[in-house]
């Protein structure tokens, strides 16, 4: 009976280990196809002939290429600034929303706290016309604050935060408030060393929806010097359309930043969705 589960275990965990390899290879395969454009010559991708895996000639024409007709550097920069300061801003009022709603009492709380999360279920398509009234309002469009302001917080940010806070136990809240700590130095000294695995998901979370943003940047700027990356590949895309190696390059270079990023934060991020109770 032992030998018989033995194998039955053996035989799970090989078959588990299967569809892994499996889904990852379909998830993966997408990057690898864009690696191996990105890299071949003009010459190999318009020349058809033979079916390959790995470009016949490594090349990096395609890069210099988009770095010489395009302004990639300054639309990356752009991209780098808009995300730090939105993933900033947004980390910040997830945190002390998340605290406000977990840990303090307060009236009206349950019902501010539905009203933000039923903002999730609107699209950004469905706000956009008051969104670009507010911000011509504010005198701020075709600039960097109208794209981060709108995005300054994230009401899925304030969910995933609030979850996470309600398991910090109330006794060391209640034990911190009882040596004459304030709420703010309750706050600093007692819940954020705690939440390491949340500030990681936060932060993760985004700069990647700060950085692949797409339809709100392509209407609050103008200034083509101040375009994203996204937006950079849209107007490649329309003055080059056939050039597919060049396309791929760009979008590698949009790509390869972001997972390096989640490379960097998967311990943290894992941890933190278990910690608050996400499955």
């Amino acid at each position: 009976m032992s030998t018989r589960v033995q194998r039955t275990a053996r035989w799970s965990t090989a078959a588990r280990t299967v569809i892994v390899l499996v889904i990852g290879l379909i998830t993966i395969s997408p990057l690898y196809w864009m690696v191996v454009v990105a890299f071949s010559t003009r010459s190999e991708l318009l020349g058809g002939g033979e079916f390959r895996l790995w470009p016949r000639e490594f090349t990096l024409e395609n890069f210099t290429r988009v770095f010489g007709s395009f302004p990639v550097a300054t639309w990356f920069g752009n991209s780098v600034a808009i995300a730090v300061v939105v993933t900033a801003l947004s980390v910040i009022t997830s945190l002390l929303a998340g605290y406000a709603f977990a840990q303090l009492r307060f009236r009206g709380s349950t019902v501010l706290f539905f009203i933000a999360l039923a903002t999730l279920v609107l699209p950004v398509q469905v706000i956009i016309v008051s969104l670009f009234r507010l911000i011509t309002g504010l005198g701020i469009y075709g600039t960097y604050w109208g794209v981060i302001l709108p995005s300054a917080a994230s009401a899925f940010g304030l969910f995933l935060a609030r979850q996470f806070m309600l398991g910090i136990p109330r006794e060391l809240i209640e034990a911190a408030r009882l040596d004459g700590a304030s709420h703010v130095q309750t706050f600093l000294r007692v819940v954020l060393p705690m939440s390491k695995s949340l500030i990681a998901v936060l932060v993760f979370m985004g700069l990647l929806q700060s950085w692949n943003d797409f339809a709100w940047p392509l209407i609050a700027l103008r200034d083509n010097q101040l375009f994203t990356l996204p937006i950079g590949l849209l107007f490649l895309q329309g003055q080059a359309n056939s050039d597919y190696g060049a396309t791929m390059a760009f979008a590698l270079i949009n790509v390869v930043p972001i997972a390096l990023v989640f490379l960097f934060f998967q311990r943290y991020f894992i941890a933190g969705f278990a910690r608050s109770g996400i499955k």
